[in-house]
């Protein structure tokens, strides 16, 4: 028996990975953060199978959903959205799981933050413009960052930055960056990226709050703030460079 911790993706049905599809296929239990994965996933799922929604679920409650499926010799699919490396709210199951000696793996999909770049049309990672990528989140209504990963620090080195959960408070995030990026830098917000009901909002630091309120977005968002926004004079890459020494 083992507990798989799949990447559901960032909300298309057809971004979750091969793998986590055929986790999905065979596992007679699957607990899946009802808010956010996609329902049409559960069709993968075995007739029979027991589907558990998590969104109301305490973490104890959670783990003594999957101590039942281990006692009975049952795989179990653990769907979260997105990829489980990052705000996943993996990392406490796995060390409950451990100290049950509930064996484990991960499957991983597609982030957030890809998902929205693709939609933009943008690479993150521009030649001579950004080469660095911040993936962070606020904490208003959440766990509290630790000592050094305030906006204010993080921003300081202006790299390209993802914030996750922080759409809500778009006006404090914006006063936080303005010291460091300036009013003209460019900014995105994409909400609910890869579903059909997609937004997205494109402007600068100046006026992104209004677009935000205005759009009517309050959840299921990523800002992307950074010059890579806009870059479209850049080096070409070495990657493809005919001075490439290649062997």
């Amino acid at each position: 028996m083992t507990v798989h911790f799949v990447g559901a993706g960032p909300g298309a049905a057809d971004l979750i990975t091969l793998r986590g599809l055929r986790v999905l296929e065979s596992s007679p239990v699957c607990l899946y953060a009802g808010s956010l994965v996609p329902r049409e996933l559960l069709d993968s799922c075995p007739g029979d199978a027991r589907l558990v929604d998590t969104a109301d679920l305490t973490l104890d409650e959670i783990i003594a959903e999957m101590t039942a499926a281990h006692e009975a010799g049952l795989d179990v699919a653990r769907l979260h959205s997105g990829d489980p490396s990052v705000f996943s709210a993996v990392a406490e199951q796995m060390r409950r799981l451990d100290l049950l000696d509930i064996p484990y793996d991960v499957v991983p999909g597609v982030p957030a933050f890809a998902a929205a770049a693709a939609s933009l049309g943008r690479e993150l990672t521009v030649p001579g413009v950004g080469q660095t990528v911040i993936l962070t989140r606020t904490s208003a209504r959440a766990t509290p960052m630790p000592e050094g990963e305030d906006l204010g620090t993080l921003s300081a080195s202006t790299a390209t930055m993802v914030l996750h959960l922080a759409v809500q408070r778009v006006e404090e995030v914006v006063a936080e960056l303005l010291p460091s990026y300036g009013a003209g830098c460019p900014v995105a917000v994409v909400a609910r990226a890869s579903r059909d009901d997609e937004v997205i909002l494109r402007g600068t630091l100046a006026d992104i709050t209004d677009q935000v309120r205005q759009a009517g977005i309050r959840r299921t968002a990523v800002i992307v703030v950074g010059r890579v926004l806009a870059a479209s004079e850049f080096p070409d890459s070495h990657l493809y460079s005919p001075g490439r020494r290649r062997s």
